[in-house]
Parts: structure tokens; sequence; C-alpha cells
């Protein structure tokens, strides 16, 4: 393997921790599984405050990028041929 096929499963390893705890953090909208683990009280969906917003563009960020440390990744492993 190449540093850089390392280098890029390690990242991408750390950064789909951080989605997994970027995504639990997030609010529930009711009406799904949030509700059925966490109750049944639900805020208005209007009233999304700056932290949500700022959560839900880290996290979309953070999707986008795993997303191409995945196809990058995919590329090198069919070029050199080894995993």
């Amino acid at each position: 393997m190449t540093a850089m096929t390392v280098g890029l499963q390690v990242a991408l390893l750390v950064i789909s921790l951080l989605l997994i705890l970027l995504i639990l953090l997030h609010k529930g909208r009711g009406g799904g599984m949030s509700d059925m683990f966490g109750g049944g009280i639900t805020s208005s969906l209007g009233s999304s405050g700056v932290a949500e917003r700022n959560l839900t563009r880290l996290t979309i960020v953070l999707g986008i990028v795993w997303g191409l440390i995945i196809v990058t990744l995919a590329l090198l492993i069919q070029t050199t041929g080894s995993w």
C-alpha cells in the first residue's frame, strides 16, 4: 500500500466517526425514530438556531469530503491493483 492510500484510509476512518457523532447530535424533527426513543415532545420545525444550521452545514461538508475520499480510494485501488 502506498502512503497516500493509508493516509486516505485513516482520514476516512476519522471522518466516518465524526459523521456518526454529528448525525447523532442533530435534534429530532419528530414523527420518526427520534420520537420512538426520545419522547414525544416536538418543537416547531421552523425554529432552527444558528448552532443547528452550522451543525447541518458541517455535516454536509463532511459527507461530501467522505464521498470524495471513497471515490479517490476506489480509483487508487483500481489503478494500483492492491488492497
